[in-house]
């Protein structure tokens, strides 16, 4: 199930900036899941952007989890 979710999420030079966005759409990963930070249901979210999925912010959130799941190190 991962690495299907995973497969909505796409990059590509031109769209978006290069940012990861939903199935090829001009729709931003990161726009959704700042939606979702300001409380917007996901009811809300697919109403308002009737070519998204369920599975889509699914998507979102595991590719942002994913992104903020390795160590990070510092240089000082």
């Amino acid at each position: 199930m991962t690495d299907s979710l995973l497969q909505r999420i796409t990059v590509e030079d031109g769209k978006c900036g290069g940012r990861p966005c939903i199935r090829g759409k001009r729709i931003r990963v990161t726009d959704l899941l700042e939606l979702l930070a300001h409380d917007a249901t996901v009811e809300e979210i697919l109403a308002d952007h009737p070519s998204l999925e369920p599975d889509d912010l699914r998507a979102a959130l595991l590719y942002a989890a994913k992104q903020t799941s390795h160590k990070v190190v510092t240089v000082r």
